[in-house]
């Protein structure tokens, strides 16, 4: 076999193979091998005909039919002599086959580009830093309380913890409704702060049977609008809120804390974690992001292809059925989402760079760890999840993206930013 390497392009290469007809012939005797139990020929029984007769009246029709699969056979020793390892599925370009000679043949196939890394040390981000106050705290417990209130039936409201329901008619510019635009029992909870204050302001003093207007721009994603309705009140609720205190603390928490201020240390313990949390994350974000900017290079198309076909699959994956929503415009979510998919096999392509430059390994130790800890939040046994992390490579690359990622923190230049609570939403 002689095999020419070309490269088409940093990411495409083209091999040309060429077999000689001494190689090929354990490949056809192979083939005739595979088609003589389905020969049907007049005084012999199925499968029964001699292998000399199959030669001379099928022969050549069967030399042809396994061309391609001869190809592939041949092409996949190539790429293993060399070491080399394409991506994706490759293509025949050309095929020259002379029985009783030659088989030439050119086969494309995509590759890794060969990455120069440049700047990933030293990158400069920012760090928002948030500490929790006690007006967060004391939100959360108010969304505790609301979540255990008790509501009771009014004639009219008094305050803004009450709840209003109501039949919401549209109206045009002289106040005239407009038909087919009523929604009958819309419910309206005075507190919610994301209530329209035109609506809240409306309903501040409303009584059943009252009806009231309000007028609004109702804002969308990139245009607004004018509304006008008008609120008939059909029913008022007032919302009675728990006390925060320790009788509270129990119910919320199943008895595992029993005083508010023991759940009030907790609380911020655990918000936060929450914004460190966020912190260490949109860190790790933007030095990828800064990463990647740095450097230029082609992406394969199978790479891009393989993430938006692992997005699909996600959407897919969220419905019962395992199928896209009816209507679902598959091509739009798959032009839509190329352009993040070649960020993501680029930041795939530098990680691998970076981690065979750092020469970072990841230990059996830590698997078996990574095991042991994530066992008890999936809730498996442990021997079977690291049965699966050691047969699959899920569990390391994602260690190796953690190491990855430490080692670009620990070089990178971090300015800490403080942050209040409503900039970090």
């Amino acid at each position: 076999m002689e095999v020419n390497i070309n490269t088409v392009s940093e990411v495409l290469q083209e091999a040309e193979i060429e077999v000689s007809h001494a190689e090929l012939v354990p490949h056809f005797e192979e083939a005739y091998k595979k088609y003589q139990p389905k020969v049907e020929l007049r005084g012999f029984r199925k499968g029964k005909v001699p292998m000399e007769m199959i030669k001379k009246l099928y022969g050549e029709a069967i030399e042809h039919e396994s061309l391609d699969t001869v190809a592939s056979e041949f092409y996949r020793k190539a790429m293993t002599d060399r070491n080399i390892q394409p991506l994706g599925q490759p293509s025949m370009v050309d095929m020259d086959f002379k029985r009783g000679e030659h088989f030439r043949f050119k086969i494309k196939y995509e590759v890794k580009p060969a990455i120069v890394l440049k700047k990933y040390k030293g990158i400069s981000v920012e760090k928002p830093v948030h500490t929790v106050t006690d007006e967060e705290l004391n939100g959360e417990v108010e969304h505790l309380r609301h979540a255990n209130s008790t509501t009771e039936d009014a004639a009219a409201v008094t305050g803004a913890e009450f709840i209003v329901t109501a039949d919401v008619q549209e109206l045009d510019d002289a106040g005239t409704p407009l038909i087919g635009k009523k929604t009958a029992g819309a419910k309206f909870t005075l507190s919610d702060e994301t209530l329209v204050k035109e609506i809240r302001e409306a309903l501040a003093s409303a009584e059943v049977g009252g009806t009231y207007r309000a007028k609004f721009e109702s804002q969308h994603e990139d245009h607004s609008h004018p509304v006008h309705i008008a609120l008939t009140v059909t029913k008022i609720e007032k919302v009675n809120l728990p006390a925060f205190d320790d009788e509270l603390v129990k119910k919320i928490t199943d008895g595992k804390v029993t005083s508010k201020d023991e759940f009030w240390k907790n609380l911020r313990t655990d918000i936060q974690k929450y914004w460190d949390e966020q912190s260490e994350k949109k860190v790790s974000d933007a030095l990828a992001a800064e990463t990647v900017k740095a450097h230029d290079f082609p992406v394969p198309d199978s790479l891009v292809n393989n993430f938006i076909d692992a997005f699909v699959e996600d959407l897919k994956s969220r419905s019962r059925d395992r199928k896209l929503p009816k209507n679902f415009d598959e091509k739009k979510f798959r032009e839509d989402s190329k352009e993040y998919a070649t960020w993501q096999a680029k930041w795939m392509l530098l990680k691998e760079r970076i981690v065979e430059v750092e020469n970072l390994t990841v230990a059996d130790e830590e698997i078996e760890q990574l095991a042991q800890k994530e066992a008890v939040h999936i809730g498996i046994d442990a021997a079977r999840l690291l049965e699966y992390y050691k047969s699959s490579s899920s569990a390391a690359d994602r260690l190796l993206t953690d190491k990855v990622v430490a080692l670009l923190k620990s070089q990178a230049k971090i300015k800490e930013k403080v942050v209040d609570e409503k900039s970090k939403q």
